[in-house]
C-alpha cells in the first residue's frame, strides 16, 4: 500500500481471515443474544416477586451492570476467570449485560398485557404458573420481539469490544493483519462492509417486523 491507495491485493487476502473471524462474531451475538433473552424474562419475572429478598438484589445487580461499561466487564472477567475460554467469558458478559436491558423490554411486555387477563385468570382459578405460560408470557414475547431483534443488532456491532480479550473475532483479525502488513485502512475498511452488509437487512426486517405487530 502506497500512501492512500487502496490495496486490492491485501483486500483479497484479508478477506477470508475476516470470514473466518465473522463466523466467531456471530456465534458471540447469537449465543450472547439468547442468554440474554432468557436472563432478561427471569429477572423480569423475579422482579415482580412479593419478597424483597428477592427484588432488591436483583435491583442492585441490574444497577451494577448498567451502570459499568460492557469493556471494563470483560476485562474484569477475564481478569478474573483467566482459566476459561475467553470466547465463553465474552458470551457469558454479553449476556449478563444486555439481559439487564432485555428485563426492561420484558417489563413493559408484561405490564402492557391487560388487567382484565390477569383477573380473568384468578376467576378461572388459574395457578399462577398456568397464568404467565398461557396468557401473560404469550402476549409479552410477542409484543417485545422488535426489541429484542434491535438489541441483537446492537450485540453485534459491540462484538469487537471481544478482542479486548483475545477472542479471535472479526476485528481482532483485522487488526492483526493489519499489524502484520502495514494494511489496516483495507482490513478495518473490509471489516466495516461486513458489519454493514450483515446487520443493515436485519435492521430492515426489524422495522418491518414493528409495523406488522402494530409497534
Amino acid at each position: 500500500m502506497n500512501g492512500a491507495t487502496f490495496d486490492w491485493g491485501a483486500a483479497r487476502e484479508v478477506l477470508p481471515l475476516l470470514l473466518q473471524g465473522f463466523l466467531i462474531t456471530l456465534l458471540a451475538t447469537v449465543l450472547g443474544i439468547l442468554l440474554a433473552a432468557v436472563l432478561g424474562l427471569l429477572i423480569a419475572v423475579a422482579r415482580r416477586a412479593p419478597s424483597p429478598l428477592l427484588t432488591v438484589p436483583v435491583r442492585a445487580v441490574m444497577e451494577f451492570v448498567r451502570s459499568t461499561p460492557l469493556l471494563v466487564q470483560l476485562v474484569g472477567a477475564a481478569a478474573v476467570f483467566s482459566s476459561v475460554d475467553p470466547l465463553f467469558i465474552g458470551i457469558v458478559v454479553l449476556g449478563i449485560h444486555y439481559a439487564t436491558y432485555t428485563s426492561e423490554v420484558y417489563r413493559a411486555g408484561i405490564d402492557a398485557v391487560p388487567k382484565g387477563q390477569w383477573e380473568a385468570c384468578r376467576a378461572l382459578s388459574m395457578s399462577p404458573r398456568r397464568t404467565w405460560q398461557a396468557v401473560v408470557l404469550p402476549q409479552a414475547v410477542r409484543n417485545v420481539l422488535p426489541a429484542l431483534g434491535n438489541y441483537a443488532i446492537s450485540m453485534f456491532k459491540e462484538t469487537p469490544f471481544l478482542a479486548v480479550i483475545t477472542v479471535e473475532e472479526m476485528v481482532f483479525k483485522a487488526r492483526e493483519y493489519g499489524s502484520q502488513h502495514f494494511a489496516y485502512t483495507e482490513a478495518f475498511t473490509l471489516a466495516g462492509l461486513i458489519f454493514l452488509v450483515a446487520s443493515y437487512p436485519t435492521s430492515l426486517l426489524m422495522r418491518k417486523l414493528e409495523k406488522r405487530l402494530g409497534h
